[in-house]
C-alpha cells in the first residue's frame, strides 16, 4: 500500500477511534431520543399510558469506516407506575446502557435505579384533558475502560522507501496500569410538564441534569478526569391535522462540557383509529453540533415507526452531512428501538403525550 494512502487511512481511523478519549467522557446519544425515555430525562419515568413499560435501543455508528468495530450503543429500561391518590402517581424504574467506541473498545457501562412523582395539576384521569408536573431522579453506578492492546502509537510506526506500516509487536513506549475505572457513583435529576387536550393533541416541556456529582472516570492510577455534567432541555407535542393524521414535532438541546448538540424535527403519524390501533409514523430530523467555533448540521435523520397496539418498533438512519461525509460516503448510523407497554386497568388510566 502506498505510504500516503496508508498514512491518511491510519490517521482517519485513529482520530475516529480515539474521539471518545479526547472528548473527556462524553455521553452517547440516540437519534430516536423520543424512544429512549430514561436516557432522555429521569422525569420520563412513568410517563406512558399503561401499567409498565419495557424499552430497548440499539445504535451503530461509522461501520463504513471502522468495519466490524463501529461505535455501538445498547440500552434497555423498565419502569412501572402506581396510583397513590386521586390523580397522583409514583413510578419506579431501572435502566442500563453499554457504549463501545471504535478500535480501542473505549467503553462505558451505566446502570441506574430511579423514581418519579407525577402530580396532577388539572383535568381528570377519566377525561382526555390532563395536566401533570413530574419530578424524577436516578442514582447509578458506572464504569469506563478501554483495550490498550488494540491501539498503536507513534513508536510502533515504521517507514520504508515507498511503504509504511505499524509494527504491533514493538514496544509502544507507554506505561498503562489499568484497563478500567473503578465503579463510580452517579446522580441524575429532571422535571417534566405536560398537558393533553384530546386523544391526538398535547404539549410537553422538560429539563434534566445528568452526572450532577461529576464523577472521576480516569483509567490511570491517581488520574483526574471528571465526567462533565450534561444538561438537557427538550420539548414537543402532537398537533392534529385531521381525523387520521397528526404531526409530532420535538426538539432536544444538550450541552456537556465543550460539546453542544441539538436534534430537531417531526414525525407524521397516520392511524385508522381502529379498536386495536395500528399506526404508522415517518419523519425527518436534523442533528446540529458545534464544529470548531461554529454550529453546523452534521447529520440528517430519516425515521419510521410502526405502532402495533402495545408495541412501538422504530428504525432510523443518519446521513452524514459534515466534512466526514467524504470519508464515509455519507453513511452515518442506523438505529432501532422497541417499546412494549402493558395495558393499564381503565379505572387507573392516565393520559400522556405521544413522544
Amino acid at each position: 500500500m502506498p505510504m500516503q494512502t496508508l498514512l491518511l487511512r491510519s490517521l482517519l481511523i485513529l482520530c475516529v477511534s480515539c474521539f471518545s478519549l479526547l472528548a473527556k467522557g462524553q455521553d452517547a446519544r440516540f437519534a430516536q431520543f423520543y424512544a429512549a425515555p430514561l436516557e432522555l430525562n429521569p422525569a420520563m419515568l412513568g410517563v406512558f399510558e399503561g401499567q409498565f413499560r419495557f424499552v430497548a435501543n440499539y445504535r451503530s455508528l461509522y461501520s463504513s469506516i471502522l468495519d466490524n468495530r463501529p461505535y455501538r450503543t445498547i440500552s434497555a429500561s423498565f419502569d412501572m407506575r402506581h396510583r397513590i391518590m386521586s390523580g397522583d402517581y409514583f413510578a419506579l424504574g431501572f435502566s442500563a446502557q453499554r457504549d463501545d467506541a471504535g478500535l480501542s473498545r473505549f467503553n462505558h457501562t451505566q446502570v441506574n435505579l430511579g423514581g418519579s412523582f407525577l402530580k396532577q395539576l388539572g383535568g381528570s384521569g377519566y377525561r382526555a384533558s390532563d395536566q401533570y408536573l413530574v419530578a424524577g431522579a436516578q442514582v447509578g453506578l458506572g464504569q469506563r475502560g478501554l483495550t490498550y492492546d488494540q491501539l498503536w502509537f507513534s513508536q510502533q510506526f515504521r517507514t520504508g522507501p515507498n511503504t509504511a506500516f505499524i509494527d504491533t509487536e514493538a514496544d509502544n513506549g507507554e506505561s498503562f496500569s489499568e484497563d478500567n475505572t473503578g465503579l463510580y457513583l452517579d446522580f441524575n435529576a429532571g422535571l417534566l410538564w405536560y398537558a393533553t387536550f384530546d386523544k391526538n393533541a398535547s404539549i410537553y416541556l422538560g429539563g434534566a441534569m445528568y452526572h450532577i456529582n461529576s464523577p472521576n472516570v480516569a483509567t490511570l492510577v491517581d488520574g483526574d478526569a471528571k465526567l462533565y455534567s450534561r444538561w438537557v432541555v427538550h420539548g414537543g407535542g402532537e398537533l392534529p391535522m385531521g381525523d387520521n393524521l397528526s404531526l409530532l414535532p420535538a426538539v432536544l438541546v444538550m450541552k456537556q462540557g465543550p460539546s453542544f448538540s441539538t436534534n430537531a424535527g417531526a414525525n407524521f403519524r397516520y392511524t385508522r383509529r381502529d379498536w386495536q390501533e395500528l399506526a404508522l409514523r415517518a419523519g425527518l430530523w436534523a442533528h446540529l453540533s458545534n464544529q470548531g467555533e461554529s454550529m453546523g448540521v452534521d447529520a440528517v435523520i430519516f425515521a419510521a415507526i410502526l405502532e402495533l397496539e402495545r408495541w412501538n418498533l422504530g428504525f432510523s438512519y443518519d446521513i452524514t452531512t459534515s466534512t466526514l461525509a467524504t470519508s464515509n460516503n455519507s453513511r452515518g448510523a442506523f438505529e432501532i428501538s422497541m417499546i412494549y407497554t402493558h395495558r393499564e386497568k381503565s379505572r387507573y388510566r392516565i393520559n400522556c403525550p405521544k413522544f
